[in-house]
């Protein structure tokens, strides 16, 4: 009901634009009546053309508007999809913080066993009875004195 009262009303406001320039050209055409009948053709002519004109130029908006449209979806996917590689980069990120820590530990804990074994081992060599060359002497007066031993007793064997 609302359609058919909207088209009315420009249908009447045409009719009434076309009356006004009829009588101003039948004056002029007076004596030739068949190029009047051809104005009246353009101007239905003239009439049917502007609504398609202005779907035309509602549908190049429309379409417009649907290429906007698609690109900010594109867009949205997009941003949506680099979100999810950025959580998944901080997510194994995360767990290789967490395995460097945990190796950082476990690594400490060797070295402190490590140390532990070479104080021993420093410990058992004497190194201080080394250093010492009265110590020093001792020993290879002690050792000479086995070996003539050992000497004098293979020596007698022979």
């Amino acid at each position: 009901m609302a359609e058919a009262k909207t088209k009315a009303a420009p249908k009447a406001a045409e009719k009434k634009a076309a009356a006004k320039k009829t009588p101003a050209k039948a004056k002029k055409a007076s004596a030739k009546k068949k190029p009047a009948a051809k104005t009246k053709a353009s101007t239905k002519g003239k009439t049917r053309a502007r609504p398609k004109a202005i779907d035309t130029g509602r549908n190049a908006l429309l379409a417009g508007l649907g290429v906007y449209g698609k690109a900010y979806d594109q867009a949205l996917e997009q941003f949506a999809n680099l979100q999810e590689q950025v959580d998944e980069a901080q997510t194994r990120l995360t767990e290789r913080r967490k395995q460097a820590e945990d190796l950082y530990k476990s690594l400490i804990k060797r070295g402190t066993a490590v140390e532990k074994e070479a104080l021993k081992a420093l410990a058992d060599l004497e190194l201080d009875s080394l250093a010492d060359r009265s110590k020093l002497e001792a020993q290879m007066k002690k050792a000479k004195s086995r070996f003539d031993d050992l000497k004098t007793k293979f020596g007698k064997a022979a």
